[in-house]
């Protein structure tokens, strides 16, 4: 015996499934909604590890992002999106669950704009690399050694690889493999220098190496960019005329520390000390920018031999040693000067502070 007539039944489909859709519609609802996740201001989520839903809401919550915890586990339950893979992820604006989780999910990250300077060294690209991406500094140094499988590769020393870390702002992922990385600052440098530059490369009396290592030299000699020029064809001259560089920054990088140099220092027997060898030094001692390689690529043409800085921070150029004896006997007036100036100070300061005791 039917315990409800059809008409009945009729109505009871039809209130199971308004209900249905009812609670249908508002799931979707709350699944599609604009505003689930909210971020005011721009939001660096950085992912370590494989992170579950629980972490992901309480780094998002750290982070001052807007949301529902409970609903946001309900919703990646729902959707099945329960773990999420490491990554840099910028939460900005408004956000529905199946806009952002599946993103996190897939491990679609937001590239993190990495920047590379001049007139490093490999320490401290090493550690610069580490600072903006996941990966720790001594895994980065480690593609610098002569002995890793990119530097035996391409047939460079790892002083070679890192003098062609060509200085720029790259886009690349946060999670980035160290050697992967470096290979492709490597290939800015090809495309950037080597391939671009090709036919001067071929007509200049230097090979690619040696360029790099000049212009090395003009990168920690040079404060301004548009001396550049000027101090390459110098350091030009004096090569073709098999006088030796006689470069500052080659001492500096022999003593493995930036100072003010002393007399004895330039006697110190290193390979890279360009007053006691001939030549260009064997390698690289920094990272030159672009300036610099223009610089070497496209020297000023002038008969100037010799320089000495100013107090300004250029360079006074002089084309004959008595010339330049004079320069250089004005600069060291100034620096004994400035030596006065500070001495002279420093003892009105001790005098203030033995007044106030």
């Amino acid at each position: 015996m039917n315990v409800f007539s059809k008409n009945e039944k009729i109505i009871l489909a039809a209130l199971f499934l308004i209900v249905f859709l009812a609670v249908f519609g508002t799931r979707t609802f709350r699944l599609y909604q604009p505003k689930a996740i909210v971020s005011e201001i721009p939001a660096e989520l950085l992912l370590y590890e494989r992170t579950n839903l629980n972490e992901l809401a309480e780094k998002l919550d750290s982070l001052g992002v807007q949301i529902n915890p409970e609903e946001l586990r309900w919703a990646g339950n729902t959707l099945g999106w329960r773990f999420f893979r490491p990554g840099r992820y910028v939460i900005d604006g408004n956000y529905s669950y199946l806009g952002l989780l599946p993103n996190l999910a897939r491990g679609i990250q937001d590239p993190a704009r990495v920047m590379v300077l001049p007139g490093t060294e490999i320490g401290r690209l090493s550690r610069s690399l580490s600072n903006q991406l996941r990966a720790d500094s001594s895994a980065f140094h480690q593609v610098f050694t002569d002995s890793s499988e990119l530097t035996l590769e391409l047939g460079l020393t790892g002083e070679e690889l890192f003098s062609r870390m060509l200085p720029d702002s790259y886009d690349m992922y946060w999670t980035s493999a160290p050697e992967n990385v470096i290979r492709r600052l490597y290939r800015e440098f090809q495309r950037l220098v080597a391939q671009r530059y090709e036919n001067e490369i071929e007509e200049h009396f230097l090979d690619l190496d040696e360029i790099v290592i000049l212009a090395s030299i003009v990168e920690m000699e040079a404060r301004f960019n548009d001396e550049k020029p000027r101090i390459s064809g110098l350091y030009i001259n004096r090569l073709k005329s098999n006088m030796m560089l006689q470069a500052d920054p080659t001492v500096i990088y022999a003593l493995g520390e930036r100072r003010r140099l002393l007399f004895e220092d330039y006697l110190i027997d290193h390979p890279y000390n360009t007053y006691r060898i001939s030549g260009l030094p064997p390698g690289p001692i920094t990272n030159p920018s672009l300036a610099s390689i223009r610089a070497v690529l496209n020297p000023e043409e002038h008969d100037y031999l010799f320089m000495v800085a100013t107090p300004e921070g250029s360079h006074h150029f002089s084309r004959t040693f008595d010339e330049h004896r004079q320069a250089s006997e004005e600069w060291r007036r100034w620096i004994r000067e400035q030596y006065r100036i500070r001495d002279l100070r420093e003892a009105e300061e001790m005098r203030e502070r033995e007044e106030n005791q």
